[in-house]
């Protein structure tokens, strides 16, 4: 392949003293170390501008073939966002009485969540992760989907927090209606649902931990 086939510039990249490395990781850890999941929102106004150039932020993320799989659609709409609430705790509703076996309802326990989703609408924003299975025909393909857009949803949790903003993972299954809602094309999947706000007043959080480095490192 020549180069007029495929264009290269310049790498813009900085090399960093490995002091200013370390502290510059030490301090990206202590950051993220801070960030929890929120089941409990304030309604106050958050700034848009930031949580769209956060969203800008996620698009810069790696993807197989640079085929950037992704669709993210962020939801301010009082009616829309009931509507999501409302088809969202009938799918948990399902979930909790029947369909999740009785270790995965064990295993939730500590968190304290169950199939009312109050934050999907007293959070002013959601942002949902929409997985694009293709280009939009059939010849048009998308390569490694799954792996893509979950770096692009890690670039934009990150992204987030160091804005300033509260987040939720949120995963009701199946996530159909989502696309139903927001009338995405057969081609796009909802992959993830991300309330974004403030905390409440007072909001609390499970007291959980995180493994030690040594127990999620290997080193050879």
């Amino acid at each position: 392949m020549s180069s007029e086939d495929a264009p290269t510039r310049p790498l813009d990249f900085r090399r960093l003293d490995p002091a200013e490395s370390v502290a510059r990781a030490d301090s990206f850890f202590e950051e993220l170390r801070r960030r929890r999941s929120v089941r409990e929102f304030s309604s106050d106004p958050i700034p848009l501008d930031a949580v769209r150039r956060c969203i800008e932020t996620a698009a810069q993320a790696p993807s197989g073939a640079n085929k950037q799989p992704w669709t993210f659609v962020l939801v301010t709409d009082p009616t829309v966002k009931s509507r999501i609430r409302a088809a969202a705790e009938e799918e948990e509703r399902a979930f909790y009485s029947g369909r999740a076996g009785d270790r995965w309802l064990d295993d939730l326990a500590p968190l304290g969540t169950d199939e009312h989703k109050p934050f999907l609408e007293v959070a002013p924003a959601l942002i949902v992760v929409f997985a694009q299975q293709h280009g939009g025909t059939k010849t048009a393909r998308h390569y490694y989907v799954q792996e893509s857009v979950g770096i692009a949803t890690g670039f934009l949790l990150a992204a987030l927090h160091h804005a300033g903003f509260a987040t939720l993972t949120h995963t009701p299954s199946p996530m159909r209606f989502l696309g139903e809602i927001l009338d995405r094309p057969k081609h796009e999947r909802a992959w993830l649902l991300i309330p974004v706000g403030y905390p409440a007043e007072g909001c609390e959080v499970p007291d959980i931990d995180r493994k030690a480095l040594g127990e999620v490192l290997v080193e050879r």
